[in-house]
């Protein structure tokens, strides 16, 4: 059984998508959004790539022991004006696989992403969450977070 506590985060790689997809996609809503194929689409790896060359961006994993990817999550830094010039953190895409759910793993990376935005001069951290993940704002408030903000959105 993979705990917290044998977890190791790391910057994502190339040869890690596979998983990170795989966990957006296990889901209702990341079903409808992901396309699980083998091969995996090209356009998941040139994101990665995008994702990998921009210094505002940060993809990580959490490994078990074996080595197995067993979650992720990715932290943009934003520079912006408003809060005196202040960056913020907006955390993204946070996953732990389902089998490895309620063991501490997603409160790890979580932890993890506030301590390396303050560490990189951010003045918050915020992020979004679906409307019917009742369960991740739960977790998210038991973390910390607070609600704050109504999100929108358009999707192309």
């Amino acid at each position: 059984m993979t705990e917290a506590s044998s977890i190791t985060i790391r910057r994502a790689r190339r040869e890690d998508v596979a998983a990170i997809v795989g966990m957006l996609a296990d889901d209702p809503l990341g079903s409808a959004r992901e396309r699980i194929e083998d091969p995996l689409p090209q356009s998941y790896y040139e994101a990665f790539a995008r994702v990998e060359r921009d210094p505002n961006l940060q993809l990580v994993v959490a490994v078990d022991g074996d080595g197995v990817v067993v979650g992720c999550l990715q932290l943009a830094v934003l520079p912006g004006i408003s809060s005196q010039g202040g960056s913020r953190g907006l955390l993204e895409d946070v996953r732990v696989a389902k089998h490895c759910r309620s063991r501490g793993i997603g409160e790890k990376l979580v932890q993890w992403a506030v301590m390396e935005a303050r560490a990189r001069g951010c003045m918050l951290v915020e992020l979004l969450t679906h409307q019917t993940r009742v369960d991740a704002q739960r977790f998210y408030e038991r973390l910390g977070f607070a609600r704050s903000h109504v999100g929108m959105t358009i999707r192309f």
